[in-house]
């Protein structure tokens, strides 16, 4: 696919400026990662198996080797350069597992105790792709696992997401040029991602099963939500 491929370029071409630019680009990160990370319910000495989907630069999959050190971890990225910043963050113990795949030909091989994913899964095109992908991840999961995800969401309605987009810039201009953010960053996510409403995602969790589906965190048009098996 042309758009996918056009993502993985983008990704393998900043992957070393990658941690950098998302604290410049993401309103609250260190926030919404710690509320990720605070929705995991298991014991911290529990040998939970975890997979990180779109792990990037290994950022969280190694804040959640931090919390559960006897975790078995699964970190899959589109970009071979951000799994190998990822094995720099993690090393490569027996109990880290190291795959690059697109989330289109990819299958779960495994069951998970926990499935979680950052700014990744708006990549998937359509919203049909995004509910399959979910009843891949309701599979994927043991009973009782949890999958949390922490993405970009659109606003429900032109002018809720007129809002959302202009509280984004507001941010982003604290940290880059108004230049950069016009001809560059607007444009980059027009084109590669495909974002939809928080609301589409709770209730097609619902509908497929979960449960206990909640929003952990929320800033505008960037939100923590999952639910349980």
């Amino acid at each position: 696919m042309e758009k996918i491929e056009k993502i993985k370029k983008h990704f393998e071409e900043e992957a070393r400026e990658f941690d950098e630019i998302i604290l410049k680009l993401i309103p609250y990160y260190r926030e919404m990662i710690s509320a990720l990370l605070l929705s995991i319910p298991f014991s911290r000495d529990k040998s939970i198996k975890v997979i990180d989907l779109g792990c990037g630069t290994g950022t969280i999959a190694f804040e959640i080797r931090k919390l559960f050190p006897n975790a078995y971890i699964t970190c899959l990225d589109i970009s071979e350069n951000m799994i190998s910043m990822a094995k720099a963050k993690l090393g490569e113990e027996d109990k880290n597992i190291y795959i690059v795949a697109n989330f289109y030909d990819f299958y779960f091989e495994d069951k998970y105790d926990v499935i979680i994913s950052s700014l990744a899964l708006h990549h998937l095109i359509t919203d049909e792709d995004k509910k399959n992908f979910y009843i891949k991840i309701y599979n994927a999961l043991k009973e009782g696992g949890v999958f949390y995800n922490a993405d970009v969401v659109l606003g429900s309605n032109a002018y809720i997401q007129e809002v959302y987009m202009k509280k984004w810039k507001e941010f982003m201009r604290k940290n880059v040029s108004l230049s950069e953010i016009e001809n560059k960053w607007i444009p980059k996510y027009k084109e590669e991602d495909s974002p939809t409403t928080l609301m589409n995602h709770l209730k097609w969790l619902e509908d497929i099963g979960f449960r206990d589906v909640d929003v952990i965190w929320k800033y505008y048009n960037y939100a923590v939500y999952g639910g349980y098996k």
